[in-house]
């Protein structure tokens, strides 16, 4: 992994971390590893240059499919559209 690959890594974290949280954990530190697993996908879909709709989509499956929640789909796009705009 390049060094702005691993910036960005840090950055997908942070974003998962305060502006996705569906589930609504991250006021507990303990469960600051919760979205781990996803950040490589997220990574990925990044430096493929994944367009908004395409990120928002990954992130609202993530939430009916595997967390099997309702899922929101208009915040999963305000964060697709924030990791999309970060820069390498």
């Amino acid at each position: 992994m390049t060094q702005e690959q691993r910036r960005l890594y840090t950055i997908i974290d942070e974003l998962l971390w305060n502006e996705w949280d569906p589930i609504g954990v991250n006021e507990y530190e303990e469960a600051r590893d919760e979205y781990y697993s996803y950040i490589p996908q997220v990574l990925k879909l990044k430096i493929d240059n994944a367009d908004i709709e395409t990120m928002a989509q990954f992130l609202f499956k993530v939430e009916t499919e595997r967390m099997g929640l309702l899922g929101n789909i208009e915040n999963c796009r305000r964060v697709a559209n924030i990791i999309i705009s970060a820069s390498l």
